[in-house]
């Protein structure tokens, strides 16, 4: 399959796993991420102040985990897929030079509603874990086998 065309969108199946999804962490990921979400914190954007706060670098703020998470789950599910629910607790920080493997399984289907859990780890640990509810278009008709 061509790098730059996606597979077909599919019912989900109880079980199933999402493939996993790594996004490197950036420094300009972590500060665009807290401006855009308006956290002005500086421990989200100035190295100095986040050390003399006691954190060896700028870290990334939940707003910003929050929807690396839901585009983990738009990007698989497709653009017609909705969010109604996302719910995470953070755990170890993304700092700058890591990388964060997102990775989800299908808990439950009812209908066209899926929830989905999703983990994120890093080099120091899981740094997210939570549950995500996303309402799939009616078309969809070609389920998707568990793992």
């Amino acid at each position: 399959m061509r790098a730059d065309v996606r597979p077909e969108p599919r019912t989900p199946a109880p079980g199933a796993e999402l493939p996993p999804l790594e996004i490197p962490i950036t420094r300009t990921l972590i500060v665009a991420g807290a401006i855009a979400s308006r956290d002005y914190q500086d421990v989200h954007h100035d190295p100095e102040l986040a050390r003399r706060k006691g954190s060896p670098d700028v870290f990334m703020n939940i707003l910003t985990t929050n929807g690396l998470v839901g585009r983990y789950i738009t990007d698989h599910f497709g653009p017609a897929a909705v969010l109604r629910g996302v719910a995470i607790r953070l755990g170890a920080p993304n700092y700058p030079g890591d990388t964060m493997v997102l990775t989800g399984r299908v808990e439950q289907v009812d209908g066209h509603t899926a929830t989905v859990r999703v983990a994120g780890d890093n080099a120091l640990g899981r740094h997210v874990t939570g549950t995500v509810t996303v309402t799939l278009p009616a078309d969809l008709h070609k389920p998707e086998a568990a793992s």
